[in-house]
């Protein structure tokens, strides 16, 4: 159902029944993120976690022997 359908769906509906429908939603998206916590959390790691894993060779920012005829 797209999402459009859905919320024209909802706004025919009395208020009374609109709350109704709120609850549910929300009763049915913790109940998800309960079974299915795999799927909801998307935790990415942090800045500097890979600290110390990268090694760059000292000479990384000398001008390339290849390309020395371009740059003079």
């Amino acid at each position: 159902m797209m999402s459009s359908e859905l919320i024209d769906t909802l706004e025919k509906l009395p208020e009374p029944l609109q709350q109704e429908v709120l609850h549910y939603a929300e009763f049915l998206a913790h109940n998800y993120v309960k079974t299915h916590p795999d799927k909801t959390s998307q935790t990415r790691p942090g800045f500097g976690s890979w600290q110390g894993q990268i090694i760059m060779a000292e000479d990384f920012d000398a001008p390339l022997e290849d390309m020395k005829e371009y740059m003079e």
